[in-house]
């Protein structure tokens, strides 16, 4: 899959019910978490979250990802 000049492997959702697709490029760099709500926009989550975020985006990340809810707290 590409997307904006970038290839990908296969999206995946953590679980099956979630509307947040993350993705791992086919030449991967050490410590990027990437993720996309269309698979057209992507979000590199230390760079982006969670302020490139629409407030909506916000809250389904936050819902869908405790664990990184958490982890920024500072950046809330």
């Amino acid at each position: 899959m590409v997307i904006n000049g970038v290839e990908y492997f296969e999206p995946y959702k953590n679980k099956e019910t979630d509307k947040i697709y993350w993705l791992t490029p086919i030449e991967e760099t050490v410590g990027e978490h990437l993720f996309s709500f269309d698979l057209q926009k992507v979000y590199n989550l230390f760079a982006d979250y969670p302020w490139k975020l629409s407030k909506e985006e916000k809250e389904l990340f936050d819902s869908e990802n405790p664990y990184w809810f958490e982890f920024f707290q500072d950046r809330q």
